[in-house]
């Protein structure tokens, strides 16, 4: 009778733990929703609620960590997007936003490596061309930053963001008339602040 009473406890705290499990996507959820509409505090503590029901759902880790970043909790947001990578290593947009951090923390050749490796994941992640661009620029790797924004291009013909960084990168560069022209382009894509680049910079006398 003990063996059995045993085995039903055990399968009573079995279905408890799946039950807890299953409720965590729904805190994700909410609290995604939270920090679509700002409510970033409530958010936190509801990304919370759903990585104490499961300690494995690697969503509950990413968006915890995006709440983190709001807060400028950079070491915090990183911590969470390593138990990311560890729970799901292919998940692509985990690297890019550990890249971002590291980015904010000027670690700009860790950022590079996981822009990279985001890339590697998926080839048409537009976001991190971009921003492997802008770490590459501070470092003034020119002109392997315009190749991101040229890849950029080769996969959406009409991003104003990638026109604007590669002429900034291309003015900065020495190369002023290409530079001007993809400016140009980024203007007439809807990108004004490219027409102010232009004002001082190429129609001033050389």
């Amino acid at each position: 009778m003990a063996r059995i009473n045993t085995v039903f406890a055990f399968a009573i705290l079995l279905s408890l733990n799946a039950y807890a499990q299953s409720n965590a996507p729904e805190f994700v959820d909410k609290g995604r929703l939270l920090f679509g509409e700002g409510s970033y505090k409530e958010a936190l503590i509801t990304f919370n609620k759903a990585i104490e029901k499961d300690s494995l759902s690697y969503l509950a880790y990413f968006f915890r960590g995006n709440t983190k970043k709001i807060f400028e909790d950079y070491h915090g947001a990183m911590k969470d997007y390593n138990m990311v990578i560890d729970i799901n290593p292919a998940f692509a947009d985990a690297y890019f936003e550990r890249g971002n951090v590291k980015f904010s923390l000027q670690d700009y050749y860790g950022s590079i490596e996981d822009f990279g490796e985001a890339i590697n994941l998926d080839k048409n992640h537009v976001q991190a061309y971009y921003q492997r661009g802008q770490a590459r620029r501070e470092l003034e790797a020119y002109n392997d930053a315009i190749n991101d924004c040229t890849k950029i291009l080769e996969i959406h013909p009409r991003n104003a963001d990638a026109y604007f960084l590669r002429g900034l990168l291309r003015v900065e560069h020495g190369l002023l008339q290409e530079g001007c022209l993809d400016l140009s382009k980024a203007g007439e894509l809807g990108d004004l602040k490219a027409y102010e680049v232009i004002r001082e910079v190429c129609n001033r006398p050389h």
